[in-house]
């Protein structure tokens, strides 16, 4: 049938598309209108911005911050409130620094208003007026030259914090190292927290898990060569594989060590932790086992760090 605008016959009216196109039924006639359909109006809709929450987004480092509390917490044998305080003065600290790196680049590098600006402020202030108030409870409780110490280290780490993101150095693997002391040293405040000073197994507790989440940071880095390496045709650089080897020989020195003095269970510790290390540098040679996703990868370091901790408390106890 042809499309025209009205067709006559003894039967009913039908309201369609202009593109509808109907076969002709012998002995049949329809009434047709065709009706065209109005364009439709582009949308003018802004598509929303998901909220901005400055939370910590970097699993590693709040697991390095929050386990040292834990296992303190278990080995002090004893609970104070203040211990919540040291808690939340540690996340507040550490959830502060992404806000504030945003406000000091928009102070130093963007040197304009951003549309984030104003959120950071807010967050910032939050997150700050969490930590004022946590550091007055533990201002209130701690020895002095524990207080000033500990604030002292405290605060010079964090303006180095904030150096190293606004320039985007935080890759760095010095500085990361550095990290991984200053956040392990949340132990140290959670003894003060519990027993009122920093007791002998907690420096050994410090240095233990500061010394496997070192070995850890460079097995990582030695991954993420072998992944660039991989994507192009220069071998991959064995700098961080030598350094993540040294450490695992650092790691086995320090597990016969613990043996030789009968600390078996902080000897099989940093004996797994090393073993744990190793197959993983090993598995880095084949390019299939180098495609695992990082969350992956991930948690599986986050298994063995725990596992490591569990183990340090056994020793210690």
């Amino acid at each position: 049938m042809q499309s025209t605008n009205r067709f006559t016959g003894p039967a009913q009216t039908h309201q369609l598309q202009s593109s509808t196109t109907i076969a002709d039924r012998p002995g049949t006639t329809y009434t047709v209108e065709v009706t065209p359909t109005a364009p439709q109006a582009p949308s003018t809709t802004t598509p929303r911005r998901p909220a901005v929450r400055y939370l910590p987004r970097e699993h590693g480092a709040t697991a390095m911050l929050l386990t040292p509390i834990v296992c303190a917490a278990i080995l002090a044998r004893s609970w104070h409130w203040t211990e919540l305080a040291t808690l939340t003065a540690a996340f507040a600290a550490l959830a502060a620094k992404d806000p504030l790196v945003v406000l000091m680049r928009q102070r130093f590098v963007w040197k304009q208003q951003r549309a984030d600006s104003a959120i950071a402020a807010r967050w910032f202030a939050g997150w700050f007026a969490l930590l004022l108030l946590s550091g007055l409870v533990l201002l209130a409780t701690w020895p002095i030259a524990a207080t000033v110490g500990l604030g002292l280290g405290v605060c010079l780490f964090s303006v180095l914090a904030i150096l190293v993101n606004v320039k985007n150095k935080q890759r760095s693997t010095l500085f990361q190292i550095v990290s991984a002391a200053a956040l392990t040293s949340s132990s140290l405040a959670t003894s003060l927290s519990a027993t009122g000073k920093i007791e002998p197994w907690c420096w050994w507790l410090w240095m233990l898990l500061a010394l496997q989440a070192t070995a850890g940071i460079l097995v990582v880095h030695a991954r993420l060569d072998a992944r660039i390496a991989l994507r192009g045709t220069a071998p991959a650089s064995l700098h961080f594989r030598r350094a993540a080897q040294v450490a695992l020989v650092a790691l086995l020195g320090a597990s016969a060590a613990a043996l030789f003095l009968r600390h078996s269970w902080i000897a099989l510790a940093l004996l797994l932790a090393a073993i744990g290390y190793a197959y993983d540098l090993r598995s880095q040679r084949n390019p299939a086992a180098l495609q695992l996703p990082l969350q992956a990868v991930g948690q599986r370091a986050l298994t063995l760090s725990s596992i490591y901790a569990l183990l340090l408390i056994l020793g210690l106890w």
